[in-house]
This record gives C-alpha cells, sequence and structure tokens, in this order.
C-alpha cells in the first residue's frame, strides 16, 4: 500500500495550520478561479480524488449534488473530512488515486485538486476516469503549474540579504519525481510537462473546455508573499469533457 504524506504527524500539524485547512475554500487562493469552472451539481454523482478535508464533496452536496465519493491515501484526512461532513450521501475511501477501479459511468463529474502531481503517471488515472464518467461527463482538476514544478526546490533563488531574484526553472523536459520542499519538509512530487497535462487528455477521449492559470485574487494580495505570487504561475486548472467517441 502506498503511503502518503499528509499522515506524518509533523507534516499534518504544518498543514493543519494553513489558512486552507482552517478556513476551507475560501481560504484557497486559488478557489475563485476554480469555483467559475465548476458545472451544475444539482443531482449529480461526484467524485473528488484526493479529497483531503473533504471540503470539496461538501461543496457539492452544498450545490445539489446526489452523492459525492471522496478518494484519498491519507488517513489523517480522511479523519477529518467524516468528522466535518454531515451529508449521509457522501462516502469517504482510503485508496490511493492510482488504484481506483469504479464500474463504467458511475459519476458525472470528477474533481481533483492539487493532488496529481502526486500520481506518476497522469495517463493512466484519466483513463480510469474516462471510465467511471457518464458520457459528456466533466473533469475539472488543479495541479502544481508545470513551471513551479520543474525544478524542483519550489524556491525562490534569493541575494545575500535574502531579497528575491527569481524563480529558477530548469530540466523542464525531464519529467518524473521531484524532492520538493513544502512546508519545511521534503516532499516527493512528480513534474510534468503542460503537454503531459494538456494531451493525455486530448488523446484519452476529452476535450478541452477552460485552461486556467490562476492570480491570487485581490482581497488575497495583502498577505505577506501574495504579491510575489504574481511573478510566476503556480497552479494550473483545467476542466475538460468526455466526448462519446475516441
Amino acid at each position: 500500500m502506498r503511503q502518503s504524506k499528509y499522515d506524518d504527524p509533523t507534516f499534518f500539524e504544518k498543514y493543519s495550520q494553513m489558512s486552507r485547512s482552517q478556513q476551507g475554500l475560501e481560504g484557497a487562493g486559488e478557489w475563485p478561479a476554480l469555483q467559475k469552472l465548476l458545472p451544475n451539481f444539482k443531482g449529480k454523482r461526484v467524485l473528488d480524488l484526493g479529497c483531503g478535508y473533504g471540503w470539496h464533496c461538501i461543496y457539492a452536496m452544498e450545490q445539489g449534488a446526489l452523492s459525492a465519493t471522496g478518494v484519498d491515501l491519507s488517513e489523517k484526512m480522511l479523519a477529518v473530512a467524516r468528522q466535518k461532513t454531515a451529508y449521509p450521501e457522501v462516502t469517504y475511501l482510503h485508496q490511493s488515486i492510482e488504484d481506483i477501479a469504479f464500474p463504467p459511468e458511475s459519476f458525472d463529474i470528477v474533481l481533483s485538486s492539487l493532488a496529481l502531481h502526486y500520481v506518476e503517471s497522469f495517463e493512466a488515472v484519466v483513463q480510469k476516469i474516462r471510465t467511471c464518467l457518464t458520457a459528456d461527463g466533466v473533469f475539472i482538476f488543479s495541479v502544481e503549474h508545470p513551471v513551479f514544478t520543474a525544478y524542483g526546490s519550489q524556491d525562490w533563488y534569493y541575494d545575500a540579504d535574502g531579497n528575491i531574484l527569481h524563480f529558477p526553472v530548469d530540466n523542464y523536459f525531464y519529467e518524473g519525481e521531484r524532492q520538493a520542499i513544502f512546508l519545511g519538509e521534503t516532499v516527493r512530487k512528480y513534474h510534468k510537462t503542460l503537454t503531459t497535462y494538456l494531451n493525455g487528455l486530448l488523446i484519452n477521449g476529452f476535450e478541452l473546455l477552460h485552461v486556467v492559470e490562476p492570480q491570487p485574487p485581490v482581497h488575497m494580495l495583502s498577505i505577506e508573499g501574495m504579491q510575489d505570487e504574481m511573478r510566476r504561475p503556480m497552479m494550473l486548472l483545467v476542466s475538460a469533457q468526455k466526448r462519446t467517441r475516441i
């Protein structure tokens, strides 16, 4: 069984202090842009891959979804999700994204928020998603931007006085494992190019609906360090629809 960094007590404690952990979707800088990409949830069956605290499952139910299924590899994340979720129509599964195997056309909408950069093969997951989506079903995901993941360290270059010089982008076309520093801890992630993400959808039976590189929302620009997020993209948002024919 694969293991999740989020089950490490030290890392999980640090993650729990983040604004997105304490404030939910409103504390996530990409949420205003992501929310605009979401389809009508009313009467729909929703799958959330890498559901974490369950915020998107809860949101889907609040918007009238018929049911929601959240999948996550972290027991600690799922424990919080179950505690926060009051809807009996929501099911949480302890499972890796790579190992999902739902029956054909089980879901109308598949979501994944900042989880697929932990997965080695994007295309293999997309193939499974296409199978479990209904005809014309929608897949919406956010990942760390390829510019952000390429070099690996995910930190700025600084001068001798600690001032930011620039953000390093190197080894862009060498996809694969990176040892990133996140919350002061070493975390394994997988760098993929923009081509891999977009063509991975196109050649596996999806048509692109939206591609967005979200900027920090205006109301967050006063937060320390947020102005610097305008200097390079940190995230990539994509929505796609299943084609009835490949």
